[in-house]
């Protein structure tokens, strides 16, 4: 049976995405329609111009009607930046029967309690995850229903962001007619495109590289345990490159691209990169293995980061799976093999699971964020409602263990 098309929205620092798919059974995803266009207006994955962050995403939405031969009026708001950020929290409430054991209504209970913290006034709740619960203090689990106690606790992680952050998102798209139905972190829909339950359970950390921001999101013993973001992407390592050479960032942007890597290359050692003369700059040549240096040490910096933050959160141990990357990073030559060696964990990218459609195969890992909303609305069901998010009435919400 098919379902009413979802629509998913991306603005990111170098392009803005849509994505238009349906629900198939057994949890398939088929995009039929796909948009987008250079961003505009957006830094770090942040919107500093409304008007021109608005007329990108108009210019993608277009494009996804035409593709997908729908109309669109409704989407879902994948959002990034460092101001996203996770806590715990946790929540405890008496079992309304001890002896018929938890119910659905002590597990809500529970959760309000839980989802219940005092964010600081510009702060917006984005997610509340339950992560385990447990009976009389003693007994972990992941489903407490049904089993007898005096008292149910619940540990949460919390995802909140930038109140102003959010609504610039939502507003460009308010600004265009669209109704914005959910929003939801990056990390998290990168990981929903692409982790298996078995990497879940064994505990697996994900890298969504983007060209502003390089979102995480870590699963320790089966649920969340860190979600966040660092303004650190590919746009940095393209501005190192205009620096160390004295050339434009189309120009650096275009030789990342076509002869950047992070591993340098012991047979172009030597080799010489000519760089025709453009207003404002002059002809020169690049030693491949300077422009390697100059990449490697950016990239390093950035994933040093991150695994300095998983050791101080205790996570590294718990990472059997390894690493997974996810976003336009990933073509980056040799940016696995770094992670690898970085991390000191198995390493690889990270494609869509449980997708068919359109340009998957070659563009999976690019588009595993709005990939990954579709899914998230589609287990939520929130496509089917005609309420739209109002701007400063954000709410937060709650998933299960996924």
């Amino acid at each position: 049976m098919l379902s009413d098309p979802i629509v998913a929205v991306e603005i990111g620092t170098s392009k803005v995405c849509a994505l238009v798919g349906e629900a198939r059974e057994g949890g398939q995803i088929m995009v039929i329609g796909k948009g987008h266009c250079p961003s505009s207006g957006v830094r770090k994955s942040l919107i500093l111009d409304l008007e021109k962050a608005s007329a990108c995403v108009r210019d993608a939405i277009q494009s996804a009607e035409q593709s997908g031969q729908v109309e669109i009026g409704k989407v879902f708001l994948v959002v990034s930046g460092e101001h996203i950020r996770s806590m715990t929290s946790q929540g405890s409430s008496p079992i309304a029967d001890p002896r018929s054991g938890v119910t659905r209504d002590d597990m809500e209970a529970a959760m309000d309690i839980a989802r219940a913290v005092n964010l600081p006034h510009d702060r917006e709740l984005v997610h509340s995850i339950p992560r385990q619960y447990t009976v009389d203090d003693q007994l972990a689990v992941n489903n407490p229903e049904g089993m007898p106690g005096a008292k149910l606790s619940l540990d949460m992680l919390i995802v909140h962001g930038a109140r102003t952050m959010l609504n610039n998102a939502i507003q460009a798209a308010h600004n265009i007619g669209l109704d914005v139905l959910d929003v939801a972190f990056s990390g998290l829909c990168a990981a929903m495109a692409t982790l298996t339950p078995e990497q879940k359970e064994r505990g697996v950390a994900l890298l969504d590289l983007g060209a502003g921001t390089t979102s995480y999101l870590v699963y320790a013993d089966g649920a969340i345990a860190l979600a966040g973001a660092l303004a650190v992407g590919g746009d940095h390592i393209t501005n190192d490159i205009s620096i160390a050479f004295c050339i434009s960032l189309k120009r650096a942007e275009s030789l990342k691209q076509e002869a950047g890597s992070v591993v340098p290359d012991s047979g172009l050692h030597f080799q010489q990169l000519s760089i025709p003369a453009e207003v404002g700059f002059p002809a020169c040549s690049v030693a491949a293995s300077d422009l390697s240096a100059v990449i490697q040490a950016r990239a390093a910096e950035t994933l040093e980061l991150i695994a300095e933050l998983f050791k101080k959160h205790s996570l590294t141990p718990q990472l059997g799976a390894g690493v997974v990357l996810t976003g336009g990073g990933v073509h980056l030559k040799g940016i696995v093999a770094l992670a690898a060696q970085l991390f000191d964990l198995p390493c690889a990218i990270g494609l869509p699971v449980n997708y068919s459609g359109m340009a998957l195969a070659d563009e999976g890992a690019d588009y595993a964020a709005p990939l990954g909303m579709l899914r998230y609305a589609a287990r939520s069901g929130a496509y089917r409602q005609a309420e739209r998010i109002s701007l400063g009435s954000l709410f937060g919400r709650f998933l299960g263990r996924s």
